[in-house]
Parts: C-alpha cells; structure tokens; sequence
C-alpha cells in the first residue's frame, strides 16, 4: 500500500491513495490554516469509524440480518501535553436500525470487529483507550442496547 501527501499552500494538502482517491488535509486557522478539510488526527477517527463499519455490516450481511441503516457516533479525547497531541481514549458508539434484528448478533458483530478483524483498532489499542457501546432501533421505534 502506497500514498503520496502533496503540499498545496499554507498548511493544506492533497492526500493521494494507492487505489487513486484523494482528499484535502488542513491545518487549523491557529497554525496558518484555512480550514479547507480535514485535520490529519480527524482522519485517524474516520479511518477507525470506517474500518469497524465495514467489518460490522460484512459480518451482520453474512448473519443475514436485515440491516436498513448503520453509523457510529465516535468521540476523542487527546494528551493534553505540548506535543504529541496523541488520542488517549476514544469511544465508538454503533447504531444499528432494521426491522426485525437480532441485538445479540448485533452485539457479535461489533465485538469481532472490536477484538479482531479491525485493523485500525488493533493498531491504535496499544496505545489508546478504546471502548464501545451500541443501539439496535427497529424503524417502527423500539430502541435496544448496551
């Protein structure tokens, strides 16, 4: 796997994957940035959110579970030390809708990708707290969860 990250002005830049796709990387306006995307820490959240989704709906698709609607609401607290700013916890909250699904495989799905198909979170849980919890809504209102 291979990126290019290509300096544009200021404290922008354009990120470049192997696989062809890019996006604006920017600086806060307190160290010279326009704010035109995304700061890089906030990709390190993305990347951990996106990875677990994937793994949670290829896991829930293969259990068959009728899954209409499916995001995770992840929040970040970082060192409050000069430098590095690193993350010391992050908390991942799923929320899961469809009619008719079963919590406990729910539940299953978030667990495996937790503890062993995310690759983002097994880089990051050395060194990060990582903790979860997760809703299962039924679009006719029900809520269930842990």
């Amino acid at each position: 796997m291979k990126a290019r990250v290509k300096w544009l002005d200021g404290m922008a830049f354009v990120a470049e994957s192997d696989s062809g796709h890019g996006i604006v990387l920017d600086g806060s306006p307190e160290i010279g940035g326009r704010n035109l995307g995304a700061r890089p820490m906030e990709m390190v959240l993305m990347g951990l959110g996106g990875c677990t989704a994937i793994d949670v709906m290829m896991i829930l698709g293969k259990q068959r579970q009728p899954v209409s609607n499916c995001w995770i609401e992840l929040e970040a607290e970082r060192a409050e030390v000069a430098a590095p700013k690193v993350f010391t916890q992050i908390h991942l909250h799923y929320v899961v809708e469809g009619a008719g699904l079963d919590p406990k495989q729910v539940e299953r799905a978030v667990k495996l990708s937790a503890d062993k198909y995310c690759s983002v979170s097994a880089m990051l849980k050395d060194k990060v707290e990582i903790s979860y919890d997760f809703e299962v809504r039924d679009p006719a209102g029900s809520t269930t969860g842990v």
